[in-house]
């Protein structure tokens, strides 16, 4: 894929909705371009520890934006708006995203149609969180709560919990990522652009199948279930003599290997032989299966567990995560040519040529407005004076 390399995307971001969309996008080398308000700028920037000691590169910013380059402008000025049409001729762009409301689209001048006019094959992203024909505002937590997904997360009796990632951010990232490439292959056979519009609540809901096909078709109550699974027994949080281990026994044949086990002889129960049977006890099974496991280590029970090939696993911290060798050759670094700080970056869904051919290093974070004299002075042929005096009148 290395034909992405020779794409280049401008996107007027903020949060982490669209930037982790970026991000993905910068992985696969393509070149993108963050876009932001030369006042305000981004609210990320400033969340997280300053741990740079500088304005505007606090450490939740870092996470989601190494491989990127920025740029400051104000699209409510006309003169930035002429000057965004400007990048959008002169860079070719191929892809522009925003997350910003669909109110701003027309009266930024980053509307579809005003953009086709300058490159008629542009593809167009608009990321909201409810859809076009709505200007509500939207966080990952609202997204959650509305969706179903927090009815569906915490313990059985217990209050409703956010997801432990922000799903709605990053699954709608992954959604409109698969559009973005679907767009690109239609470009690339019939030559048109494409307008693409992705909602983050029809991307949350899209997540729960099993939900809504058993709630909506046979009237079934789908609530939240602690570390159980409604259907197969067992599967949940054991104790260990040293933590906790997570099994999840998926049929009956699995269930007649673990109690094939010298530890486990005990539950070898007529009733418990189906799994349809080990679900209807299935709170007195998991009290008795942990009456066993506590006694062990967890090394012991994977082990065992795995030797009969039976899904297993540690439940980690993320400093252990980090150090699984599966993880340990996949993630990614950056280093900051300023101060020479680097950073450990979460791995890609999968590695690209481009990460490979770069060691897995990504350019730093940009700062805020980083690339403005190299673009707007070397790509669009700006003057020294013509920036200073853009900067004066709060255009860039």
């Amino acid at each position: 894929m290395d034909f992405l390399k020779d794409l280049t995307v401008i996107s007027l971001e903020q949060a982490t909705v669209l930037p982790y969309l970026t991000y993905r996008l910068a992985q696969d080398g393509m070149n993108v371009i963050r876009l932001e308000h030369p006042v305000y700028g981004d609210p990320n920037r400033l969340i997280g520890e300053n741990v740079l000691n500088e304005k505007r590169m606090n450490s939740y910013y870092l996470c989601i934006n190494a491989g990127k380059k920025a740029l400051t402008l104000n699209l409510a000025e006309d003169e930035g708006q002429k000057i965004f049409h400007s990048l959008i001729k002169e860079l070719e762009v191929d892809i522009f995203a925003t997350n910003q409301l669909p109110k701003n689209y027309q009266k930024l001048g980053i509307d579809y149609d005003s953009l086709k006019s300058l490159k008629p094959d542009i593809i167009w992203l608009g990321v909201t969180g409810f859809g076009p024909d709505s200007n509500e505002a939207a966080y990952d937590p609202i997204l959650q709560a509305r969706s179903g997904l927090m009815e569906l997360t915490g313990e059985a009796e217990g209050d409703p919990q956010v997801v432990g990632i922000p799903l709605p951010d990053m699954g709608t990232s992954e959604h409109a990522y698969g559009l973005l490439m679907k767009a690109l292959y239609e470009r690339q056979v019939s030559g048109k652009g494409s307008c693409i519009n992705m909602a983050m609540f029809e991307s949350s809901v899209s997540w729960l199948t099993v939900p809504i096909t058993l709630t909506g078709s046979f009237g079934k109550s789908i609530s939240r279930r602690g570390n159980t699974h409604e259907f197969f027994a067992p599967v949940s949080v054991y104790q260990s003599q040293n933590g906790f281990v997570y099994v999840a026994v998926g049929n009956d044949r699995q269930w007649k290997t673990i109690v094939s086990l010298d530890i486990f002889k005990s539950l070898d129960k007529s009733e418990y032989e189906t799994n349809a049977g080990r679900i209807q006890d299935v709170v007195n099974l998991n009290q008795a299966i942990n009456e066993i496991t506590k006694n062990h280590s967890s090394e012991k029970l994977i082990e065992l567990l795995t030797s009969i090939t039976v899904p297993i696993s540690k439940i980690k911290t993320v400093n252990e995560v980090i150090e699984d060798p599966l993880v340990e050759r996949r993630l990614l670094f950056s280093q900051d040519p300023v101060t020479g700080q680097k950073i450990t970056l979460a791995p890609p869904p999968n590695m690209t040529s481009f990460l490979e051919q770069s060691d897995r290093q990504l350019r730093f974070p940009p700062r805020f407005g980083e690339q403005n004299n190299e673009i707007y002075g070397g790509k669009l042929g700006f003057s020294d004076d013509d920036l200073v005096r853009l900067k004066e009148k709060g255009v860039i």
